[in-house]
């Protein structure tokens, strides 16, 4: 039998004074129950074996939460060097230094909580500035709806300063380029407007096609500001560019007709109805402005309006032929020249009842000819002063010898010195016909010269008739040399056109 030592007399702890106190305990019910030493022996080695077991979990237990101690501390260094590495921070300010497991945690919890919090600020401002620039590049790829169903992805590797900043400066990058974009749109809109106004085009319809953000006005910001969108608004502003200069071009055409058939029917100022049209004529394109002006309303009025005037044309075309058939005869006739009227009115009579003539053609010819016959009598005009001067100086001159022919001129009688004088003039102007003569010979010789045909003077060649007249003149000054007596020259005048010429 096991004999257990006594309880010592030096002191013991409470937990093993109690264990001796039981193990004696113990003895005492053994005795008293008789039990024999071998059951004895197997129960205190049952009882040693219980308390190394018990010692054993303890030892694993506490190693367990030792090594549970080294991998928290090795978790938490981990951690720290991770947070350090993404937030770029500097290493050496987060060691957690030495000494026991519990007070190296306890070092380093402070700063794991810290450097978890700064990431979450830094994620925030990660996913504020990346959530705006996956924004911004959705407003341009146009894709806004699929924007609001992700949310950005963020690499927690990187979380630098540095990172951030080069987030934020690409974000200002792409502030800059929306701005720029709402500008370009916001000027395309505008050209839109301006040109709709000219056409009286449906400015927001217009604008809605294109995108429903730009017609509410409302919406200033939010726009869209897609490459499909300013592709569009760039074509929407070409088509309405091509319309513009189709419809001017359209206008200007039945401008000119509207002054054509106003001129050819001379109607008056007041009477010219959408002269506003005529004002595009000159106007280029990118001139006009002015509030419908190019509206389908206005060229529609327009076309109605030349085609009554083209229907009012066909009833006064007659009238006008012969308008200026009588403006063409009158130039001829004041500056002397020929022209069979009768023939001329009944061939324009014979044209216009055939219906074979273009009219507006026939007037063009017509205006030609006036035009023509205008310039013919400018070139006369130098001409024509001169015969009628030469006229006068010879109409003196054959009053000055029927004057002195009158034997009485000297007479007191009435209107005696008013003869006096006019035959004293007339000698001075009477001595100055040679030199008109040969002046005005040069002028015609010349003119036929330059253009290659006659000068007539009611139906004569004037250059003939001149040399006529010189002849007809040194005759009878021969005669006068000779005879040195007044008489009148009862002989027809062998000129018709100049009664003043007669035969010695």
């Amino acid at each position: 039998m096991t004999t257990m030592p006594p309880p010592s007399s030096t002191t013991v702890s409470p937990s093993r004074t109690t264990c001796a106190s039981l193990l004696h305990e113990l003895q005492i019910i053994w005795d008293e129950i008789g039990e024999n030493d071998g059951e004895r022996d197997k129960m205190l080695l049952q009882l040693e074996q219980e308390c190394l077991d018990i010692y054993r979990r303890k030892v694993k237990n506490t190693r367990k939460y030792k090594a549970d101690l080294h991998q928290l501390l090795a978790d938490a260094k981990a951690e720290i060097a991770n947070l350090v590495s993404a937030l770029g921070e500097n290493a050496s300010l987060f060691s957690p230094g030495k000494g026991p497991l519990k007070q190296q945690i306890s070092a380093v919890n402070p700063v794991l909580d810290e450097l978890r919090l700064k990431k979450q600020e830094r994620m925030k401002d990660f996913y504020e500035t990346e959530t705006q620039i996956a924004r911004i590049c959705a407003e341009i790829a146009g894709s806004n709806r699929s924007f609001d169903s992700a949310d950005p992805e963020i690499d927690e590797r990187d979380l630098t300063v540095k990172r951030l900043g080069e987030l934020k400066s690409h974000l200002k990058e792409l502030q800059n380029e929306k701005s720029l974009r709402l500008q370009k749109v916001n000027s395309s809109i505008k050209t839109v407007h301006e040109l709709s106004v000219v056409m009286s085009i449906d400015f927001f319809k217009t604008v809605n096609d294109v995108h429903p953000s730009l017609s509410d006005p409302s919406k200033a910001q939010s726009k869209s500001i897609s490459n499909d969108t300013l592709a569009r608004l760039t074509s929407t502003i070409h088509s309405l560019k091509q319309e513009k200069q189709q419809r001017l071009e359209k206008l200007e055409g039945l401008g000119h007709k509207l002054i054509e058939l106003w001129d050819l029917m001379d109607t008056p100022v007041d009477e010219r109805r959408l002269d506003h049209v005529t004002t595009l004529i000159s106007a280029s394109v990118d001139n006009v402005s002015r509030l419908g002006c190019l509206a389908v309303d206005v060229i529609e009025q327009t076309e109605v309006e030349v085609e009554r005037l083209n229907a009012l044309k066909a009833s006064k075309m007659k009238e006008l032929v012969f308008k200026r058939q009588n403006e063409l005869e009158e130039i001829y006739r004041g500056v002397h020249m020929d022209v069979d009227s009768d023939a001329a009115r009944q061939i324009l009579i014979s044209l216009i009842e055939s219906g074979n003539a273009e009219m507006s053609e026939l007037l063009a010819s017509m205006d030609d000819q006036i035009t023509k016959a205008k310039e013919q009598a400018l070139s006369r005009k130098d001409i024509l002063d001169k015969v009628e001067k030469w006229k006068f100086a010879s109409e003196e001159e054959q009053w000055l010898d029927e004057y002195e022919k009158d034997d009485n001129r000297y007479s007191a009688g009435r209107g005696a010195h008013r003869n006096l004088k006019r035959a004293e003039k007339a000698r001075a102007l009477v001595s100055k016909i040679p030199l008109m003569v040969e002046s005005l010979t040069s002028k015609v010789k010349a003119w036929e010269l330059e253009r290659k045909v006659p000068f007539l003077y009611y139906k004569a060649p004037l250059l003939h008739t001149l040399e006529e007249y010189t002849v007809l003149r040194r005759e009878r000054e021969e005669e006068k040399r000779r005879s040195r007596v007044c008489f009148i020259f009862s002989t027809p005048c062998l000129c018709p056109n100049f009664p003043f010429l007669l035969h010695p």
